[in-house]
C-alpha cells in the first residue's frame, strides 16, 4: 500500500504548482485504480491548513474547494485513512527516540509512524526529512 504525503496532495490540488501535472496525474492513478492506497489523516489536516493559507497562496484555495478535494479523493474505492490505533504510541515512541526526533520533525514521525502501524509499503513524498526512518520505503514520485 502507498501513502501519500502533505506536499504531494497540494501538488496534485493547485494547479499554479510547477508540479501539478505529475502530482495530479499520479495521484489520480491511485485514486482511480485497483490497489489499495492511504491518506494519512495528519496529511489531510495539514492539507487545508496549507492551500487555504493567505500567506503561502494567493490567493488561497478557498475552503469549500479544499474539503471538496478531500471528499472527491476518499470517495475512491480503494483509499485507506490512516489514524492512531492504541499501539500508535508505542510506534511513535520508537520512532522518536531512534531518530533523535525533536521539534518539527514530530510531525513526520507521526506520519511514519502511521505508515508502518498500517502497513504502508511506502510513503510518497518530496520531504527528505523521512529518511530520518529507515523501515520506511519513501518515493518522490515526481522526480
Amino acid at each position: 500500500m502507498i501513502a501519500v504525503d502533505t506536499n504531494i496532495l497540494v501538488y496534485a490540488h493547485r494547479e499554479d504548482s510547477e508540479w501539478h501535472a505529475s502530482a495530479s496525474e499520479r495521484v489520480t492513478g491511485l485514486a482511480e485504480g485497483k490497489a489499495q492506497w492511504a491518506l494519512p489523516w495528519p496529511c489531510l489536516h495539514e492539507f487545508i491548513a496549507i492551500v487555504t493559507h493567505p500567506k503561502i497562496f494567493k490567493p488561497p484555495t478557498p475552503l469549500p474547494a479544499a474539503i471538496d478535494q478531500i471528499d472527491a479523493w476518499l470517495e475512491s474505492p480503494s483509499v485507506t485513512l490512516l489514524a492512531e490505533s492504541p499501539h500508535h504510541w508505542q510506534q511513535l515512541r520508537d520512532l522518536l527516540q531512534t531518530g533523535r526526533i525533536a521539534g518539527p520533525m514530530v510531525h513526520d514521525a507521526r506520519i511514519a509512524a502511521l505508515c508502518l502501524q498500517h502497513g504502508a509499503r511506502e510513503l510518497w513524498s518530496v520531504d527528505r526529512d523521512f529518511g530520518r526512518f529507515p523501515a520506511l520505503a519513501v518515493t518522490n514520485p515526481l522526480a
